[in-house]
């Protein structure tokens, strides 16, 4: 039985993990987050001790491991993106394998600091990369991979997962602490894209604000439109209509790629191999951190026949409000 901590308690991931430690016949010992709102802890573990101030979290762990000979074997960490680089390196000064959300961090150089300090401790650094193991991006792969290697796929990526006036009070709507909207929603399909379809060659951002995002990718087997959003007016009319708040479409050489089903023990399946010791490394996400950042800091160039069509402003221009 594997001993956790875990940070950023009252998250909105957070109980994915809780349910990941649990399902791994894990245990939690202490919990941490400033918001006391952490009730759903008791379907999981209800003998976790739980803190709202970091020093008494951290003594805690202390307290466990010199006194009680409980060390943390894993800190579980779903606070806010611009704290991951420094939860992490908490995770390793205590002893402990860091099993990080995405992103593990916002820049690429505090990434190449933390291979540093990994390579000076004994524990190794996770990052949940739940997508590569959805079994239908599995099977996706292996086709790519089985493709001819000079064959260039035509992808179109389109996102979009409404959120209300809260979010841009919360820390996910401040540019500077969840890196936008290409870190915060973008990260994950960004990544699965380059597992898949190689590396970035060449990027353009065609639109790049608070709310939504846009730009073509040309990835070593690939050319993708890809469109962000977190703003349901651009949610396709028939969408809307429906009452639907979310729309998810990959497009790939004309056909849709499905994989609206099993999502639901990702996270568990992350854990059994990070606990197995296969666990998704920082070189594993560095091409993805690297692009995101890259996207945030770029030039936004004009609308051409290339751009993504959710793209086109005003939303009249839409091929689904015609």
């Amino acid at each position: 039985m594997k001993n956790f901590a875990l940070m950023g308690a009252a998250g909105f991931v957070a109980p994915r993990h809780l349910k990941a430690i649990q399902h791994t016949d894990s245990q939690l010992l202490a919990a941490f987050d400033p918001n006391d709102s952490v009730g759903i802890i008791d379907s999981y573990f209800p003998k976790a001790h739980f803190f709202t101030e970091f020093e008494r979290f951290d003594r805690h762990l202390e307290k466990l491991r010199l006194e009680k000979q409980q060390a943390i074997d894993f800190m579980s960490i779903c606070t806010p993106n611009y704290l991951h680089d420094a939860h992490v390196r908490f995770a390793l000064r205590n002893g402990a394998d860091a099993i990080c959300e995405k992103p593990l961090v916002l820049n690429p150089w505090n990434a190449e600091k933390l291979i540093q300090l990994e390579t000076q401790s004994d524990n190794k650094i996770n990052t949940i990369l739940q997508l590569r193991l959805h079994p239908s991006i599995i099977d996706l792969k292996e086709k790519i991979t089985n493709s001819p290697s000079d064959k260039i796929h035509d992808i179109d990526l389109t996102y979009i997962t409404s959120r209300g006036n809260w979010y841009y009070a919360s820390w996910k709507g401040m540019f500077e602490k969840s890196g936008g909207i290409c870190s915060n929603i973008g990260i994950h399909f960004f990544d699965m894209l380059i597992w898949i379809f190689g590396g970035v060659e060449k990027s353009i951002v065609h639109l790049m604000e608070h709310d939504r995002a846009s730009g073509v990718l040309r990835l070593k087997n690939a050319n993708v439109r890809w469109f962000l959003s977190i703003n349901a007016e651009t949610l396709p009319k028939e969408i809307r209509e429906a009452g639907q708040r979310t729309f998810r479409s990959i497009n790939i050489d004309g056909d849709e790629f499905e994989f609206s089903a099993g999502f639901t023990d990702l996270h568990t399946e992350s854990y059994k191999h990070i606990i197995e010791g296969n666990g998704f490394g920082i070189s594993e996400t560095l091409r993805s951190l690297e692009l995101a950042y890259q996207l945030r800091h770029a030039k936004v160039s004009s609308l051409n026949r290339e751009h993504h069509p959710f793209a086109s402003l005003p939303k009249e221009n839409h091929p689904f409000y015609k």
